[in-house]
């Protein structure tokens, strides 16, 4: 059931130049929510720092119908709206005091369960990053069937992390940095439709809101908060992965980062944050775990080493493939060994996962190792 106050959180919310800290502070000092728009000026002035102007704010005609219609919307919609009192609100935000008074989520709406992974990173990401980011996701989910993984549904590492995620059958929530009357960019509408089947999407802005460029700043603060930690994959010097590192550590999270090479320009944050003692060096999907302090199962263990290790027969029959024929392409592949061109491409993304092939430019694959 939605909280009886909903519409008064939800115009609050909406109210101009009243960010989080002072929502709260007003609903504390006068002791509800519907205190702050049925009380006097007079009263909203006593508290220490209201002023005139923001009393206005508070003021502005129109807020309590806006925030109606918002209901309806997303009543109609299935989209269920959270405030920062409610049972069922994320337990790290409620650890943030700028976490948003309302959250809208679509899908599914445990917010309070699970091992959460923030993970962020450059939108021009390389085949290594994806490749990384990929494989850390996929291990992490072998195992623990628990763990959520939090990102911000932009090119680059964030999709691939939300996809990789989908498909090995975990949980993954998207914050968006608008209202869920639309989805940004468009080119991850289907990737948000599966994750609104599979996770969670999730905002704190009110259905009509855009993909404005200064929305992101909110975004990235909830994608810090949400989750004990956050790990940047590959980052330049300056950038969102960055400043949503910096707002992990503002909130006191575990931070973690994937080194790369010294001449790399998208490594250059993560170095960074390793070198001034801000990140954790995080080499293999376990570092983050053993840190994190999150048991392992030492039959999941061996169980995933067993699924690294050894290939199925087609996958041996492509290995000895690329082996006899370095920088093979599909095709060539499929012709040589009879295996369907549908079934080398499945099997040839599930070995550049296990990291055993690297895909070159040209779309052609390599060896990683002698693992045939």
């Amino acid at each position: 059931m939605p909280h009886p106050d909903l519409q008064y959180y939800i115009a609050l919310s909406m109210a101009p130049n009243i960010g989080p800290v002072t929502a709260k502070k007003l609903i504390r000092e006068l002791g509800s929510v519907r205190s702050v728009y049925s009380r006097s000026e007079r009263d909203l002035l006593r508290i220490h720092g209201i002023g005139p102007q923001l009393a206005a704010c508070l003021r502005t005609p129109g807020l309590l119908d806006k925030a109606a219609r918002e209901m309806e919307f997303i009543e109609k919609h299935r989209i269920r709206a959270l405030t920062y009192l409610d049972r069922d609100y994320p337990k790290k935000l409620t650890e943030c005091d700028d976490g948003p008074i309302v959250i809208y989520a679509y899908g599914d709406h445990d917010l309070t369960r699970g091992k959460y992974l923030s993970v962020v990173g450059t939108r021009n990401a390389t085949s290594r990053g994806r490749e990384i980011c990929r494989e850390f996701v996929q291990k992490l989910a072998c195992l623990f069937d628990d763990l959520v993984i939090v990102s911000g549904l932009a090119y680059g590492i964030d999709v691939c992390a939300h996809r990789q995620a989908l498909d090995s059958g975990i949980r993954t929530i998207a914050i968006l940095g608008h209202g869920l009357a639309t989805i940004y960019p468009r080119a991850h509408r289907e990737t948000a439709k599966k994750i609104g089947e599979q996770g969670c999407l999730l905002t704190d802005f009110h259905s009509p809101m855009g993909p404005e460029r200064n929305n992101f700043l909110r975004r990235n603060r909830i994608i810090a908060g949400i989750s004990q930690s956050t790990l940047v994959v590959e980052s330049g010097k300056t950038g969102g992965a960055l400043t949503t590192a910096s707002m992990a550590v503002s909130y006191n999270r575990d931070l973690f980062a994937i080194p790369g090479r010294i001449d790399d320009r998208r490594s250059d944050g993560c170095n960074y944050l390793i070198r001034v003692n801000l990140a954790h060096l995080a080499q293999r999907p376990e570092d983050i775990a053993w840190t994190l302090g999150w048991r392992t199962d030492p039959a999941r263990e061996k169980e995933m080493y067993q699924f690294r290790m050894f290939p199925a027969d087609d996958e041996r029959k492509i290995l000895q493939q690329i082996k006899e024929n370095p920088d093979s392409e599909p095709g060539a592949i499929s012709r040589r060994t009879g295996i369907p061109i549908q079934n080398v491409l499945s099997a040839l993304l599930e070995m550049e996962l296990k990291r055993w092939v690297t895909l070159l430019p040209g779309n052609t694959y390599r060896i990683r190792g002698d693992v045939v």
